[in-house]
């Protein structure tokens, strides 16, 4: 087989297609995760059982399920009981919350790692419960965690060819659909040594930002 330089040519716009929405459903699918996880992370530590327990039986339970079977579930199962959603929605809302329960215990983490002495701080000052978590607790757990969500935002973009099976082509689903079409290999190729350029660098920002926070 040899290396055909029209094919990846006519493979290109359609290439960048798969770019788009691998970035969409990685930018917006962290997000979520983020947002999602610290509302997971906060709720498990609630004094009120009515509300941890729940909690902690959704995260586990999401947790614990493939991330296939829940992107079939909210693309194929959710529209009979609500109003339907497109494929790319469905996969950034299936990436947010599948990776929501893994941020969720980076959050706790996070806040079991603050001194027992901030909190008896914030009590002191007779600071509101939730002043001290926006102004003491958060900053600090949050400032501690940053690394480890980043390494889930590297995991994300390793899973984002999942979504391709409800029909949000990213990069491989394009690259897949591509080849079955022309019968060539240069499009598998070509994403290959895409899924390197974005992960190596976010990898190397990571570390510069764990050094950095470590500090």
């Amino acid at each position: 087989m040899n290396w055909d330089w029209d094919v990846v040519a006519d493979f290109m716009p359609r290439f960048w297609d798969g770019v788009l929405v691998t970035l969409q459903a990685l930018v917006l699918g962290s997000l979520l995760a983020f947002s999602l996880g610290l509302v997971w992370a906060i709720a498990q530590r609630s004094k009120v059982k009515l509300i941890r327990w729940p909690v902690v039986g959704i995260t586990e339970f999401i947790r614990n399920t493939p991330l296939l079977v829940q992107l079939f579930f909210l693309f194929y199962v959710v529209p009979e009981w609500g109003p339907s959603m497109s494929p790319l929605v469905t996969g950034v809302i299936g990436l947010g919350l599948h990776y929501s329960t893994y941020t969720a215990e980076v959050y706790r983490a996070g806040i079991d790692g603050v001194p027992v002495g901030q909190w008896e701080a914030a009590t002191a000052l007779s600071l509101p419960r939730t002043r001290t978590w926006t102004a003491v607790i958060l900053p600090q757990a949050i400032r501690r965690v940053v690394p480890a969500l980043g390494n889930y935002v590297v995991a994300m973009l390793k899973d984002s060819p999942m979504i391709a099976v409800i029909g949000a082509f990213e990069m491989l689903g394009e690259a897949r659909a591509f080849s079955n079409e022309t019968f060539t290999f240069e499009a598998y190729t070509i994403v290959g040594i895409a899924f390197i350029v974005i992960a190596y660098p976010a990898s190397l920002l990571i570390r510069a930002m764990e050094r950095r926070l470590v500090k």
